[in-house]
């Protein structure tokens, strides 16, 4: 211990490792024999001691914001998308320092797995793959795609087939069924009629499953003014955003959670579906999809 506080002599400078030795001697020594012999003053060490402080206090509180963030979206968010929302709450930080929060606190996003691909194809009708993996779009309503992905469960299996829109990120219309016939697929394009938007020339793509070449399906994309893409034979890549989502549901609302019934599955699907599209961040748009969609046409409007 005296080589300790004979060792505060040695460090050139006022500096923190100064005090925070002082700090440690406290309990032995009196104050006043370690300022002199660390050459600082009472106000010096004061002074340090209170901004010590006060870090320490601004540290917790953002790592309080960052853990209720975590938590209000169940581990899904990583750091950019936190880091979006305290900036849109008025928090001056960047992504560096909530990625230093979350390592030192253990606090990690959950990391996408491979889907499961349940379709295949036997069909000869083909149609024109109109994106070729080109997914940039300039405006919602743009580009869409669809496409249909299993969940698995002790208590039997669930099919959801939803319609994406590749700008927004927003699922417009989705099904949820135990029966993957072609009532789901015909629910789901009814669903998006339904909703009113105007779909002119807007693409809709999907993989060569048999539901997308049914003559149904065909001539009521044709009535929506949309205009049909499909992928290549065995291509999963050249409907990737679609795939994309897939993986990062089940990562967030699927894998590792427990359901008591194929109901209650359906009941978190719809759950999850309704937070994805109005509060979780797309990282690109720095806001939720809906609220980007209703942006977008207000200015348009204005």
């Amino acid at each position: 211990m005296l080589k300790k506080a004979s060792f505060l002599s040695s460090i050139k400078g006022i500096t923190e490792e100064k005090v925070i030795i002082i700090e440690e001697l406290r309990s032995k020594y009196k104050l006043k024999d370690l300022l002199i012999i660390a050459e600082i003053s009472k106000s010096t060490y004061h002074y340090f001691i209170k901004t010590r402080k006060k870090r320490n206090e601004t540290k917790a509180e953002e790592y309080k914001l960052v853990k209720e963030i975590f938590d209000k979206h169940k581990g899904a968010y990583g750091y950019p998308r936190i880091t979006i929302e305290l900036q849109n709450m008025g928090y001056k930080i960047n992504k560096k320092k909530v990625y230093r929060i979350m390592k030192e606190n253990g606090l990690y996003a959950g990391k996408k797995k491979r889907r499961y691909n349940s379709y295949k194809n036997h069909l000869k009708i083909e149609k024109d793959n109109l994106i070729a993996q080109d997914f940039s779009t300039t405006r919602p309503f743009e580009k869409l795609g669809t496409d249909v992905t299993m969940f698995i469960t002790n208590y039997g299996r669930l099919y959801f087939s939803p319609i994406i829109d590749f700008h927004t990120r927003e699922i417009l219309a989705y099904d949820v069924s135990d029966n993957p016939d072609f009532g789901q697929t015909k629910r789901m394009l009814n669903q998006l009629k339904e909703k009113g938007y105007d779909l002119t020339n807007t693409i809709i793509h999907s993989d060569q499953g048999w539901q997308y070449k049914m003559k149904w399906y065909i001539d009521n994309v044709e009535k929506l003014k949309l205009k049909q893409s499909m992928s290549r034979k065995g291509n999963c890549l050249d409907n990737s955003p679609t795939e994309n989502f897939f993986g990062r549901m089940k990562v967030e609302m699927f894998y590792g959670k427990s359901f008591s019934s194929l109901n209650h599955l359906i009941d978190e699907i719809k759950r999850y579906i309704s937070y994805y599209n109005n509060e979780r961040i797309v990282t690109k748009l720095r806001t939720s999809p809906v609220k980007y969609r209703e942006n977008y046409f207000k200015k348009g409007a204005g």
